[in-house]
């Protein structure tokens, strides 16, 4: 099955709301996140954060808002840019 036919939505999360994660990937910003340069690096790779929201996109993907409270940032993210992280 090809990945743009995966409907992520057939399952529940992988993350809850209060989750500890850190970030898999660098993340710049696409154009979508607002008062910042596209391009700009907005996460660097090991950034931590907590889940704080829980969406969707395209009626396929889950989307995690995470609070890189370090970087003051909360950043729309996949589940396959962030990795668990035990504790709180």
């Amino acid at each position: 099955m090809r990945k743009e036919e995966i409907v992520e939505l057939n399952d529940p999360p992988e993350f809850e709301i209060g989750d500890k994660v850190k970030s898999l990937r660098l993340i710049r910003n696409d154009g979508t996140y607002p008062m910042r340069p596209v391009g700009e690096v907005l996460i660097d790779e090991g950034d931590i954060g907590y889940v704080t929201s829980i969406g969707t996109y395209l009626q396929q993907f889950y989307i995690y808002g995470v609070d890189f409270f370090e970087r003051g940032r909360i950043v729309g993210m996949r589940a396959k840019e962030l990795e668990f992280l035990e504790g709180n």
